[in-house]
C-alpha cells in the first residue's frame, strides 16, 4: 500500500503516530505524512486546522514523554540518547550551549535544527523546566513544526500528488529506491559518526587515578569544557578551570607546555574533553588526557564537587 492509500486510509490517526514516534527519536519522520494529508485536504480530505491540531497534539504528548524520561532517568537519558544517536556525540554540549543562550525560548524552533530536538527536550525535564511554560513553549514550536509541511502540502498539491503517482507507478522499484536512499542517509551519518569517535581514541584518565595524582601531593592543570549552566547545574571538581573545547588552547597558553593537563566534561565517550585535548595537543602540550566518565565518574568515586561561582 502506497503513502497516499495509508493516509486516505488511516487519515489523522496515521497524522498523530507519526508525529509522535518521531518526537522519540525514531528515525521515522513524519513530514512525509504531513505533506500528503495537507495535499489530500485540497482534494476532500481531512480540514488543514483538524491535521494541524492533531500533529500539534502528536507531538506534544511526545515531547511530554520525553520530557518524563528527563525528569526521571536526568543525565542517564541524555547519555543514552547521544550514544545511540547517529548525530555526533558532542549532541549535549552543543544543546546545552544553545539552552543557556536562550532558554527554553529554544523551544520555538529547536525542532527545525536536526539532532537537537530531543536533547533539548530531555534537559528541559532534567532541569525541571516549569511543565505550564514547557507546553506552551513546545506547543508554539510543535504548532509551527507541523503547520510548516501541512500547509506546503496544500498549496503544491499537484506536484505532490504528481511525485506519488510516479513512485506508486514504479511499484517496487520505487519503493526500493526511497528505501535505499533513506539507507544511504543512515550508513552515511552512521559512518561519519565513527569517524569521529576514531578520531578522538586517546589516552585517558581514571577517576580514581587523578585522586590519587591530587592526594599524593601534585598539582595536574584541569581543565572543565562544559556550558555554564553544566556547571552550576552540576557543580565541578575543586580547582578545575572554565574553558570552552574551541578556545582552551587559549586559555591554557600561560602554562608549561610540558604541565600535566586533565581535561572533562559531562557526554558519551568524553567528546567534548577529547576535542579540547585535540586543541591542546596542537598547540604544543604533551601531557593531556581526558577523564574517562567526566564528572559523573568523578562524583561516583566518591570525590568532592564544588558549586561553580556564577558567570
Amino acid at each position: 500500500m502506497d503513502l497516499t492509500s495509508l493516509v486516505q486510509h488511516y487519515g489523522l490517526v496515521l497524522v498523530f503516530a507519526s508525529a509522535f514516534i518521531e518526537q522519540l527519536g525514531l528515525p521515522i519522520p513524519s513530514y512525509p505524512v504531513l505533506l500528503v494529508a495537507g495535499a489530500l485536504s485540497y482534494v476532500g480530505g481531512e480540514s488543514l486546522v483538524l491535521i494541524v491540531a492533531i500533529g500539534t497534539l502528536g507531538v506534544v504528548m511526545g515531547d511530554l514523554l520525553v520530557y518524563a524520561a528527563g525528569a526521571r532517568f536526568g543525565r542517564r537519558a541524555l547519555s543514552v540518547v547521544c550514544k545511540l544517536s547517529l548525530a555526533r556525540d558532542d549532541c549535549v554540549r552543543r544543546t546545552e550551549d544553545r539552552f543557556a543562550r536562550f532558554g527554553p525560548w529554544a523551544l520555538l524552533f529547536v525542532k527545525f535544527l536536526p539532532g537537537f530536538a530531543l536533547v533539548l527536550i530531555l534537559l528541559s525535564g532534567f532541569t525541571r523546566l516549569a511543565i505550564p511554560l514547557f507546553l506552551l513553549l513546545d506547543g508554539i514550536g510543535a504548532l509551527a513544526y507541523v503547520a510548516l509541511p501541512v500547509i506546503l502540502g496544500a498549496i503544491f498539491h499537484d506536484a505532490i500528488d504528481s511525485a506519488l503517482t510516479a513512485v506508486t507507478r514504479w511499484g517496487e522499484l520505487g519503493t526500493a529506491l526511497v528505501v535505499a536512499v533513506l539507507l544511504l542517509y543512515m550508513i552515511y551519518r552512521l559512518v561519519d559518526r565513527q569517524l569521529f569517535i576514531r578520531q578522538l581514541r586517546m589516552a585517558r584518565i581514571s577517576a580514581s587515578e587523578l585522586a590519587s595524582l591530587i592526594d599524593g601531593g601534585q598539582s595536574p592543570i584541569i581543565f572543565d569544557v562544559r556550558s555554564a549552566e553544566a556547571r552550576q547545574r552540576e557543580g565541578i571538581i575543586p580547582g578545575s578551570i572554565s574553558a570552552r573545547a574551541d578556545q582552551i588552547s587559549l586559555v591554557a597558553s600561560r602554562y608549561a607546555r610540558d604541565v600535566e593537563i586533565i581535561v572533562y566534561c559531562s557526554c558519551p565517550n568524553e567528546a567534548s574533553a577529547a576535542v579540547a585535548a585535540r586543541h591542546l595537543k596542537r598547540a604544543g602540550f604533551k601531557h593531556i588526557r581526558p577523564l574517562l566518565g567526566g564528572i559523573e565518574a568523578w562524583a561516583g568515586a566518591g570525590r568532592p564537587i564544588e558549586l561553580a561561582a556564577l558567570p
